[in-house]
């Protein structure tokens, strides 16, 4: 298994994951316009939003998440910033308790800390307050915070 960013050739997978978490939660959906939406969604998104894809060995998609990117507004004496939502995580149920999401996590924050974001923020279920927990994210479980060690920003 292996996590990458996400890029234009990849919508169908991503379109895949999204139905799959969308049966998974309401059952069957009959959607034949949906991999065009969402293609046309992902090149929209793009210039503001990052992605990653857990495949297995063989190519086969087994999660996701992305990430909106903020740019805050510019403040007089104080050099412009970054956060970052975080969205969409999902991994196919044969493939949890694995690693895949810590993996995607890993990714994400990963990245979050080499371009300089100063949080990450995602809205959690009940069920995911653990995982993101051990990514590092703290908060009420309502809205949950990620800050990058170092000196606050």
């Amino acid at each position: 298994m292996h996590v990458r960013r996400a890029e234009a050739a990849d919508t169908r997978a991503l379109a895949a994951l999204r139905v799959r978490w969308t049966e998974e939660l309401r059952g069957p959906v009959d959607d034949p316009t949906f991999d065009d939406r969402f293609a046309e969604w992902f090149a929209r998104e793009s210039a503001q939003r990052v992605a990653w894809l857990a495949e297995t060995d063989d190519g086969a998609p087994v999660g996701m998440l992305n990430a909106m990117l903020f740019e805050r507004m510019p403040r007089p004496g104080a050099s412009p910033s970054r956060w970052g939502y975080v969205a969409n995580v999902y991994v196919v149920p044969e493939c949890r308790d694995a690693g895949v999401g810590s993996r995607l996590m890993e990714a994400l924050t990963s990245y979050a800390d080499e371009a300089g974001l100063v949080r990450l923020v995602l809205s959690p279920t009940e069920r995911s307050v653990p995982f993101y927990e051990r990514a590092g994210f703290t908060g009420d479980h309502d809205l949950l915070l990620r800050r990058p060690a170092g000196p606050p920003a």
